[in-house]
């Protein structure tokens, strides 16, 4: 990879607002990682860089099946299944916070973590509820709303998709 290309991805990785990125291409490693609303870009070459044809950066991702070795190896605690409205409830008030990403649905922060939430917890806006790991990135999901979580769609380990329920937050 050139300087130009690592300064394309960095800005279109700005852009799109990812916070971290990893990338192998035979003897070069690029690795990208934002803190913050300001971007801190770290480029880690590993031996020789070799010349490599141009490609696209960024695929579509597609479902991940199982954790990879980044992700927790250990069980998580179990996130609570989907539980039905209590009596009387109107579920067409609850505000429903979707994934914005493909990869694999995770509860708590690390194996043997209590989860982000559980059903009953009171959010806040910008209060983390899970993590969606997808290309080896584990990418935290927060909440759109503040009020109390009414039902957890997804459960630890499960593949979620791009629009995919995961939480109700009832305002």
């Amino acid at each position: 990879m050139n300087q130009k290309e690592i300064k394309e991805l960095i800005e279109f990785l700005i852009d799109k607002d990812i916070a971290e990125f990893e990338l192998e291409r035979g003897d070069v490693k690029l690795k990208v990682k934002r803190a913050g609303i300001q971007a801190t870009p770290q480029v880690v070459t590993v031996a020789t860089p070799v010349p490599i044809a141009a490609a696209p950066v960024l695929a579509p991702a597609a479902p991940i099946a199982a954790p990879s070795a980044s992700a927790p190896s250990a069980p998580v605690p179990a996130v609570q299944p989907p539980a039905a409205a209590p009596a009387g409830e109107d579920e067409s008030s609850w505000q429903i916070v979707k994934s914005p990403i493909v990869g694999t649905f995770y509860g708590a922060p690390s194996p043997g973590a209590p989860p982000f939430v559980k059903v009953g917890d009171k959010v806040s806006v910008g209060q983390v509820l899970c993590i969606v790991e997808a290309m080896k990135l584990m990418n935290e999901i927060e909440a759109d709303y503040a009020g109390t979580v009414m039902k957890i769609y997804s459960t630890n380990g499960q593949p979620v998709e791009y629009g995919q329920k995961l939480f109700a937050v009832k305002q």
